[in-house]
């Protein structure tokens, strides 16, 4: 059951998650725990989540349209979408074989280490690309893609710098156009591992109906505030939270 109360919240968390990811990724360090709060179990959760999110994805896709004309997107994305289509699926494949309790005392530390990833991306960035240049092949990046995108289908908390940081060791260095070919990532990989969440009825639709009106919300918009401001600020709310929600499970696991 859904309280009124419960949906105005998940409404509220779902806007400001669409929005978070359309600036710098991480929106489900806010959106994924609030579930697990409500009562949804984790693996539940986590779909139910991934189907919330996936619409603000697309909304945030027409923030970025601009940014995805051209060859250069062809190029780029082509490769990169057809090993994220295999590696989204058998993450979610894996997920539902995963049992309940099994996938709960993982997720603090999954929490942890993409808190951990997003906050020394820049540092993990430079140290592996060389100045100027691209690090990874085509070949290479698609590769890399499948793994992100297995991770994607799995859990995919902090994905989204994952796949920036991808791009950047291919050699894309405007910050917009980064943002743009993450999101179609994001949005297509999270689309192939929904269609596994869906054939095995384990998506709370209620929960997941009023979170994607707020994410298409915040997604939308969202896209054009990352435009706009600061993307230092975002980045810092958004290891506050991971940090945050991070802690919170490890100690609701001990109690």
């Amino acid at each position: 059951m859904l309280t009124l109360q419960q949906a105005g919240l998940l409404f509220g968390v779902a806007v400001v998650s669409g929005a978070i990811n359309a600036v710098a990724g991480g929106g489900s360090f806010l959106s994924f725990p609030m579930l697990l709060l409500m009562g949804v179990p984790p693996i539940q959760a986590n779909a139910t989540n991934t189907m919330a999110l996936f619409p603000g994805m697309l909304g945030s896709i027409g923030g970025y349209r601009r940014e995805l004309r051209g060859a250069e997107a062809r190029h780029v994305l082509g490769p990169l979408l057809a090993t994220g289509c295999v590696g989204g699926v058998l993450g979610a494949v894996t997920l539902l074989l995963t049992p309940q309790q099994t996938f709960l005392g993982l997720i603090p530390y999954l929490l942890l280490t993409a808190t951990l990833l997003f906050a020394f991306s820049r540092k993990i960035t430079a140290a592996v690309r060389p100045q100027g240049e691209a690090a990874l092949s085509t070949a290479g990046g698609a590769t890399a893609q499948f793994f992100v995108a297995f991770y994607i289908g799995y859990f995919g908390a902090g994905a989204g710098i994952l796949m920036m940081a991808l791009l950047a060791l291919l050699g894309i260095h405007h910050i917009h156009r980064i943002n743009a070919y993450k999101t179609v990532q994001a949005a297509t990989c999270n689309g192939i591992a929904l269609l596994a969440f869906i054939s095995r009825s384990v998506i709370y639709w209620k929960h997941a109906g009023v979170m994607v009106a707020g994410a298409l919300l915040g997604g939308y918009y969202g896209a054009h505030l990352a435009q706009k401001m600061k993307h230092e600020h975002v980045r810092w709310i958004v290891i506050a939270i991971g940090a945050g929600m991070s802690a919170y499970f490890f100690l609701r696991q001990r109690s």
